[in-house]
């Protein structure tokens, strides 16, 4: 029986939500703008301040607000969307989401995965499962294309996630 116990908290469910976010058109559009656009249209106009009234200070100052700008915005759109993620949750439905997980591959049950989790126990089939990908500090059990499974590196409390890993991998590729 491969089994792995972790916490799961907001961060993780921020951090899992930033990376999906990061990869849609409307976020590459954003940063297209606020990153190339804003910055550009601004140099100009320091430009314009530099060659007409050979005013190097204010040409400076915009120069400098473009720069920040540019360096920023990316920072500034991924707080937005932190607060928006955590705002479409009520404080129930956290109190149901945020803590201690424990995941199971049971030869008794052989064809779901088991959850243990603050929100009570559940079964899913590993026919409904899509793939398990890597992440730098997370391990992702994908149930569809938008919806994971969370596993913290950090947080791992018992278990050998590595194992429980790879047996997960060999169960959705045996029922897929």
């Amino acid at each position: 029986m491969f089994q792995v116990e972790y916490e799961f908290r907001e961060e993780d469910l921020v951090h899992f939500n930033q990376m999906r976010f990061m990869l849609t058109d409307e976020y590459k559009s954003s940063i297209k703008k606020n990153r190339w656009l804003a910055p550009g249209i601004m140099t100009m106009i320091a430009s314009f301040y530099y060659y007409y009234y050979h005013d190097l200070t204010s040409a400076g100052y915009i120069m400098a607000v473009a720069v920040l700008w540019s360096l920023l915005s990316p920072r500034i759109i991924l707080l937005d969307v932190h607060r928006k993620i955590l705002s479409g949750y009520t404080a129930k439905e956290k109190k149901l989401m945020f803590g201690t997980y424990t995941l199971t591959i049971d030869p008794h049950s052989p064809n779901h995965l088991l959850e243990k989790s603050p929100s009570g126990n559940n079964k899913m089939a590993w026919a409904d499962m899509v793939r398990l990908e890597y992440g730098r500090r997370y391990v992702y059990i994908y149930l569809d294309l938008t919806t994971a499974l969370v596993i913290p590196v950090a947080t791992v409390k018992s278990g050998d996630l590595e194992e429980f890993s790879k047996q997960v991998e060999k169960m959705i590729d045996r029922f897929a």
